[in-house]
């Protein structure tokens, strides 16, 4: 298979190494306007995975529509325009698959939320709250991560209506904590606290291998469907 990049920061090498390990083809490394302006070889790709900047992923994402490109994009803090990129890449028939993680660990950890949100909805005596971590280099917050993760607990736990990065004395808001320390890769902890006991499910990152390596998988799945896919389908959840 033959994979362009868009974003070749740490993601984008990680990604790389284990495309290659795969036995695919690295067929471009675009980071910026230049270099995606220049590249011409489109009838060579097979599927595109853009891990690059929130600034710049939207421009990204409709540059692989326009080409007939299928694309993986893990990049985060664009989601305001979803709708709008999802509209235009069902308009020219294209492929997007976007998830705010793409590790089989967090997504199990997404599932495992929701599971127990449900039951915490009869148990008003808990507070719940968000919070994450990751390297200094990450610019948007809070993680898209954290933000399913806050989805999940809103969409269960009829208590909350909405979430707030930073603490809030609000019953009806959930708090999300963000925290910037190298060279954390990402970990993530859902907290219920009473006056008697606290509940944590919490998930920690090693390494960038298990995004990387997900993002992959994604790529080989994906390179001959079509419309707006996500980690629910691929993992068939």
């Amino acid at each position: 298979m033959n994979i362009l990049l868009l974003g070749y920061g740490k993601m984008g090498k990680a990604i790389e190494a284990i495309a290659i390990k795969r036995g695919h083809q690295i067929v471009g490394q675009i980071d910026n306007l230049e270099q995606r302006s220049s590249f011409k070889n489109f009838s060579s790709v097979n599927v595109a995975i853009e891990f690059s900047q929130p600034e710049v992923a939207v421009d990204n994402l409709t540059f692989c529509f326009d080409h007939s490109i299928p694309v993986v994009c893990g990049t985060t803090g664009w989601l305001e325009h979803k709708s709008l990129v999802d509209a235009y890449c069902l308009d020219k028939k294209g492929t997007l698959f976007q998830a705010s993680n793409f590790s089989l660990g967090v997504n199990l950890f997404f599932q495992l939320n929701e599971y127990l949100s449900k039951m915490m909805d009869r148990y008003p005596e808990y507070t719940v709250s968000v919070d994450e971590s990751h390297h200094t280099q990450k610019k948007d917050a809070p993680s898209g991560t954290a933000i399913s993760l806050a989805e999940g607990i809103l969409k269960n736990l009829h208590r909350k209506n909405t979430w707030k990065l930073g603490k809030s004395s609000s019953p009806e808001v959930l708090s999300i904590e963000s925290f910037r320390i190298d060279p954390d890769p990402g970990t993530h902890t859902v907290r219920y606290q009473s006056s008697v006991d606290d509940i944590e499910i919490r998930h920690k990152a090693y390494s960038r291998e298990g995004f990387a390596l997900g993002a992959v998988l994604v790529a080989e799945w994906i390179k001959d469907r079509k419309g707006i896919l996500n980690m629910r389908d691929f993992l068939g959840f």
